[in-house]
């Protein structure tokens, strides 16, 4: 992966040049430091633990917050630690196909039941609108849903045109032939008593046995209509309790598959260093690579943003590891004895530049991660806005939807999607120029802190530096 790339996306737009041969410059791939310090380090018979935790406990006294950023490693395919770590690296990945299998299945269980809950909403659709026709006149109430439905009852219940006993076999067979047309010309009745008198006022065009046959079948449909219209209701309240829970499960099982991730992401080899010349297959050798922030922060309006000055501390291994026992009954463990390299960078950041360096770091690490979360994350969203919907209903949160007015959502460029909620629009309208003004009050603020924080911080890096040769016999002045 590109890094000038990547701190282009996250807002870093200058980028650190280091003089490799004489007047030529080549790019580190980090921020540009206000200081930097860089400190190499090689005997034969030192563990490089020591210096790691030395410089870890010195920042500790100097910085309230140390957080680590990148932790990873490449070993060579026929060294010891190479066979250790992918017996521990295969057992973490046994694990996330079973979680990752088991969420693929019930992903796919989910669509089928948002296909059911479609399928139901339409069939309750045709019985609410015929329902509603009952509070009008007899004669003026709307014949479309209730045709729909007696369609539906003579497909689905009489057999359609292939049984005898139907509307459409009658009409065939004993030759009722106005029969059909009677029977959908009826409109929606509420009660018996309606029925009874749509029947009564046909006497007069009507054969008394067309009328007969005609009652029958409207009683039966009236009935069948009712019985199915709370059938449909119930197995839509079951369905929805039942969505929630498999949507939960599947919510549970992400949550429990996300550790095994990250841990496979860390015991995975880092690519990168294994194409490196300092690694020989046939050698017992190792890389890796260890960055921590510590920064000293001052909160800005009201503790909503704050200036930190940081320091950035980089090491890069190259080891021999030699497995040892540590104790009685402990696996083995590699102690790491070789080259050790110290980068120290001083940066003056607020919250939102320490936020940005953070995720492009996590961005870089735990690209594997990134990539099935994401999968999942598109899988749930190809099901539409009718999972939301459906789990909104069934967690009793339809009703206040309705009545709560939302504001209407501008349409995100596709800058902002790829960069999700780190993503800092610039200042278009009226209304966002004077948000401007806050903004910028707030960045001058910052920046005169940063001025009082940033010379202790220099000082705080260089001690280290500083102390660390001379507590290791080094050259110091």
């Amino acid at each position: 992966m590109d890094r000038t790339a990547l701190l282009k996306e996250f807002g870093f737009e200058k980028e650190e040049e280091i003089e490799v041969i004489k007047q030529q410059y080549d790019k580190t791939g980090f921020p540009e430091p206000l200081k930097s310090y860089k400190l190499s380090l090689e005997v034969f018979d030192l563990s490089l633990e020591e210096p790691y935790f030395w410089i870890l406990d010195a920042l500790k006294e100097s910085f309230t917050i140390v957080e680590k950023l990148e932790d990873s490693f490449a070993a060579a395919e026929n060294s010891a630690f190479f066979g250790v770590t992918q017996q521990r690296l295969g057992a973490q990945q046994d694990k996330v196909s079973q979680f990752l299998a088991t969420t693929g299945k019930m992903i796919k269980e989910l669509f089928q039941m948002v296909r059911e809950l479609r399928i139901i909403d339409e069939r309750l659709e045709y019985y609410k609108e015929a329902e509603g026709e009952f509070e009008k006149p007899l004669l003026e109430r709307k014949k479309s849903a209730e045709i729909t439905l007696k369609g539906m009852f003579v497909d689905l219940v009489q057999g359609g045109g292939k049984s005898a006993a139907s509307v459409y076999g009658m009409s065939r067979e004993l030759e009722f032939i106005t029969l059909p047309d009677l029977f959908f010309d009826a409109p929606p009745f509420k009660t018996l008593e309606e029925l009874e008198n749509h029947i009564s006022s046909l006497k007069k065009n009507f054969n008394e046995n067309v009328l007969r046959v005609l009652i029958r079948h409207l009683r039966q449909f009236m009935e069948w209509k009712k019985r199915t219209f709370e059938e449909h209701r119930n197995r839509k309240r079951f369905m929805l309790q039942y969505l929630q829970q498999h949507f939960e499960i599947i919510q549970m099982y992400i949550n429990w598959v996300k550790p095994y991730l990250r841990q496979v992401s860390k015991l995975t080899m880092k690519q990168e260093n294994m194409s490196s010349p300092d690694i020989i297959s046939a050698f017992e050798g190792s890389m890796l690579d260890v960055e921590i922030l510590a920064r000293r922060r001052v909160s800005v309006n009201k503790g909503a943003n704050g200036a930190n000055g940081c320091v950035l501390a980089t090491f890069y291994y190259r080891t021999r590891p030699e497995m040892k026992v540590v104790q009685e009954g402990y696996q083995r463990g590699p102690v790491h004895v070789g080259r050790f390299e110290m980068w120290l960078r001083v940066y003056g950041w607020d919250d939102r530049q320490v936020e940005n360096y953070k995720k492009m770091k996590q961005k870089e690490t735990l690209l594997l991660f990134g990539e099935i979360s994401a999968s999942v994350q598109s899988a749930m969203e190809s099901l539409g806005t009718e999972l939301d919907v459906y789990l909104a209903e069934a967690r009793g949160l339809a009703k206040e939807q309705k009545e709560e007015k939302k504001p209407a959502k501008k349409s995100k460029s596709l800058k902002e999607k790829l960069l999700g909620d780190f993503y800092t629009p610039r200042p278009e309208s009226k209304g966002e120029v004077a948000s401007s003004k806050d903004a910028k009050k707030e960045a001058a603020e910052i920046k005169s802190i940063l001025t009082g924080i940033l010379f202790p911080t220099k000082g705080a890096c260089w001690n280290t530096y500083n102390n660390f040769k001379k507590a290791h016999r080094m050259v110091a002045w």
